[in-house]
């Protein structure tokens, strides 16, 4: 046992620094590791999203949040969109609000609450946009459709804050009213698609 001994520390003290390199570089190759030695993180979990940039990072965030619209049924409310301010969440307003109202459904705060799981562990700032289609609105709460999309975001921000902590320092609230439609008015569908709220993850 002893001779053995002796053997390896013999072995050790000849090994050639550039071949000690090239195994390193070789395991890290399987294991994630850089070419220091130390190893990455390669996990990406809901909860443990470290960046979003493309690549990997976006990749796993976009896939999370499908996950969540997919296991919420809401695959032909909320859409995901990839731009070149970053991801953008599109909920259109059939399940976020009555028509003419502001206040949040109970669905729309079920998918929200995850949603706002995922966004608070994200180092970007947060833009959400309210939009509405080009039919007036005249009413004491809200005179025109610019209140009506500025409350309409501003209150999705808010539950985002309030239920999931969403930092308020990194949370923006635009109200677009009719002036941003991504179809025409001139048909039912049209205007489906033309009242929403996009939750933008910026590319920061």
């Amino acid at each position: 046992m002893l001779l053995g001994f002796f053997i390896i520390l013999y072995a050790m003290s000849s090994i050639d620094k550039a071949e000690y390199k090239r195994a390193v570089s070789a395991m890290g190759n399987v294991f994630g590791a850089t070419s220091t030695g130390k190893l990455v993180n390669n996990n990406y979990t809901p909860t443990s999203i470290p960046y979003f940039q493309q690549g990997n990072g976006h990749r796993a965030l976009r896939h999370t949040l499908q996950r969540v619209i997919n296991e919420n049924k809401v695959e032909n409310s909320v859409k995901l969109i990839d731009g070149e301010r970053g991801i953008t969440i599109r909920i259109l307003d059939d399940i976020l609000f009555k028509s003419g109202s502001a206040d949040l459904s109970e669905k729309s705060k079920m998918v929200l609450n995850e949603l706002g799981k995922i966004l608070k562990e994200l180092p970007n700032d947060i833009r959400i946009e309210g939009h509405t289609d080009n039919r007036e609105i005249h009413t004491k709460q809200f005179p025109s459709n610019w209140h009506l999309s500025v409350t309409r975001a501003t209150n999705t921000a808010y539950f985002l804050m309030n239920a999931q902590d969403l930092s308020p320092d990194k949370v923006s609230i635009v109200g677009y009213s009719e002036y941003r439609p991504i179809a025409s008015n001139d048909t039912p569908e049209g205007r489906r698609l033309n009242r929403r709220v996009d939750i933008i993850i910026l590319n920061n």
